[in-house]
């Protein structure tokens, strides 16, 4: 029990570390005072510029497939064989909720999105089918995103389309349920984006300069 108790507080720690946050600071701006506040992947491209924005975006990604491939094969070394799988998808859970609640910064952080898809990627090296899930998912963001340019409507098409496809492929239950789980973080997390799309006003992303 221990042991499973230390996987998920260090799978939350690890999803903690606001990496748009620390490359905002290196760069002398508080990324949660400009832009749209929010300590992710696609303000960061906003208010730090794309080549910072893509780095924060590959390591918020980096973060989810670290904790389910080599923390999850430490920890699960150490639990018998029949709670490894549900272990990794716990684990997972906890860093996407790291991410989203970030401990070192008064439990405020991104949407989760970037992480979510980390943690998926990895899974789907343990799961079966899920590989072709996530390419379905990927496949789906780009071409929302490139038709209406809008990352925000990318990720809730995508995260509305995960537990659909998660069921549909009779993934195992716990996914199904944790799917289900990140569906409503997404959609809690984007309800203002949702509200301004809904009246036209939500901002498009075309790779401007820092600040602009």
């Amino acid at each position: 029990m221990l042991w499973i108790i230390g996987a998920l507080i260090v799978s939350y720690l690890l999803g903690s570390i606001p990496t748009a946050y620390i490359f905002g600071r290196a760069k002398g701006i508080d990324i949660r005072k400009v832009g749209s506040g929010n300590v992710g992947a696609t303000n960061a491209m906003r208010a730090l510029g794309k080549q910072s924005g893509i780095i924060v975006l590959l390591l918020d990604i980096l973060k989810g497939v670290v904790v389910v491939t080599f923390a999850g094969d430490y920890f699960c070394s150490k639990v018998v064989v029949s709670q490894a799988q549900n272990l990794r998808i716990f684990m997972g859970l906890c860093c996407i909720c790291g991410h989203i609640w970030t401990i070192f910064l008064n439990f405020k952080g991104g949407k989760g999105i970037a992480t979510s898809f980390g943690v998926m990627l990895g899974l789907a090296l343990i799961f079966q089918g899920l590989g072709l899930i996530m390419g379905i998912l990927v496949l789906s963001w780009l071409i929302v995103f490139l038709i209406w340019r809008m990352v925000s409507l990318a990720s809730i098409v995508a995260a509305i389309g995960l537990p659909i496809l998660v069921i549909s492929f009779k993934q195992p239950p716990l996914l199904a349920i944790v799917s289900i789980v990140l569906c409503i973080f997404a959609l809690i997390r984007h309800r203002q984006n949702i509200l301004r799309i809904l009246q036209g006003k939500e901002p498009r992303l075309f790779f401007s300069k820092p600040g602009k």
